[in-house]
């Protein structure tokens, strides 16, 4: 039952040491990697996040894995990301395979109920974003996007229609 709680001093030791200089070579990866690799995630960039986290810790609890072993393995996976995405905004077809496209819910004050229930988004998040823009009607509303990293954006009529639109990308009804 003693080991349950405590082994020893120098695993305890071991996890401190391990754990700043692993804090310290992350750090400099994602420093290294750029202001993309800690932007808002996308599908790609959560299962990114999360192997991260897992190698953080294997690295910093399992004596089986070296701290050599543990960084290299973060910037394996830092490097991978940072080659797709500079793939991705080099090349188009690259992009579509790792991103989704923004939806449209909202059209020119209009639900659009068979896009909502196949992006599982209920009126009520869809008014709150509203809310949030200061958007009081969805009268008022041109469009309101699902947006790639999963977040809710309202247009308001007089943006929809300026001659650089925001809904450029955006695949219309």
């Amino acid at each position: 039952m003693e080991k349950f709680f405590f082994t020893n001093w120098s695993s305890l030791l071991r996890i401190v040491v391990i754990g700043v200089l692993v804090y310290i070579g992350l750090i400099l990866l994602l420093r290294t990697s750029g202001k993309r690799t800690l932007s808002k995630m996308n599908a790609f960039d959560l299962i990114v996040t999360v192997a991260l986290g897992s190698m953080l810790a294997s690295t910093l609890l399992s004596k089986s894995v070296a701290l050599a072993d543990g960084l290299l393995g973060m910037g394996l996976l830092i490097g991978l990301q940072y080659s797709i995405t500079w793939l991705s905004v080099r090349y188009q077809t690259v992009d579509k395979l790792i991103k989704s496209e923004p939806t449209l819910l909202v059209y020119q004050g209009r639900f659009l109920h068979a896009v909502m229930k196949a992006e599982r988004v209920t009126e009520g998040e869809i008014l709150a974003s509203l809310r949030e823009r200061g958007i009081a009607s969805l009268a008022e509303a041109a469009a309101v996007v699902l947006e790639n990293d999963g977040t809710l954006n309202a247009l308001q009529h007089e943006s929809a229609d300026a001659p650089h639109s925001a809904l450029k990308n955006v695949p219309k009804p």
